[in-house]
């Protein structure tokens, strides 16, 4: 992914609210789990970490990206932006 797209991304996640929030427990396999169903539907999502949580934001995307096996386009304080592109439900078209 380049620049053009990461920035065309984040254009599109600023409007976004988020969808999931990440708390005290951290990253459990169930919240993993749900935020890869809802990347399948949606493409792009923002998350939230509390600030209760003990993990860095930087961290937790990283991991959710390899375990999702999406893109992390962004991560701005406490707010994380995933991408991945569904096969079935394109919506949105990246520049080239």
């Amino acid at each position: 992914m380049n620049s053009r797209q990461r920035a065309y991304l984040r254009s599109l996640a600023s409007t976004l609210e988020p969808i999931f929030q990440i708390g005290k427990s951290g990253l459990t396999p169930e919240i993993t789990e749900a935020i890869a169903e809802t990347l399948g539907n949606k493409e792009l999502i923002k998350i939230n970490v509390l600030k209760n949580c003990l993990d860095e934001p930087k961290g937790i995307g990283q991991m959710l990206a390899e375990r999702t096996q999406s893109v992390l386009v962004t991560v701005i304080g406490k707010k994380i932006v995933l991408y991945k592109e569904s096969k079935d439900k394109k919506k949105i078209e990246l520049p080239k």
